[in-house]
């Protein structure tokens, strides 16, 4: 079960539905619940599918609405996640997620 800490926006999207894809540097890791953490609050979801490669392999024309739902185009997804990591050529995992339904919350 991977812990992800996440800043107060991007909690925010999880928490609204907006956000259906996160994007971390390294390689994947292992379980089937992600916790995001801000704060004192955390979020569950099931990890449904995992992508890794270089960030553009993971964060494409297709998927990076779901990456950064305030981004307008790819340009500005690619932008927002260099600010967090920085110039990294190393791998990313995008792990695609979704809701938990009542019986697994537990």
């Amino acid at each position: 079960m991977p812990l992800l800490y996440a800043k107060k926006e991007v909690f925010n999207w999880l928490k609204k539905g907006k956000k259906t894809i996160e994007v971390r540097r390294g390689k994947a890791r292992r379980g089937e619940i992600a916790v995001f953490q801000s704060g004192p609050q955390t979020l569950r979801f099931k990890i449904v599918k995992r992508e890794s490669g270089q960030l553009m392999d993971v964060l494409r024309q297709d998927n990076f609405s779901g990456v950064v739902p305030s981004a307008a185009e790819l340009g500005d997804a690619v932008n927002f996640l260099r600010r967090i990591y920085g110039v990294y050529d190393g791998v990313f995992t995008a792990y695609y997620i979704s809701p938990l339904c009542d019986s697994e919350k537990s």
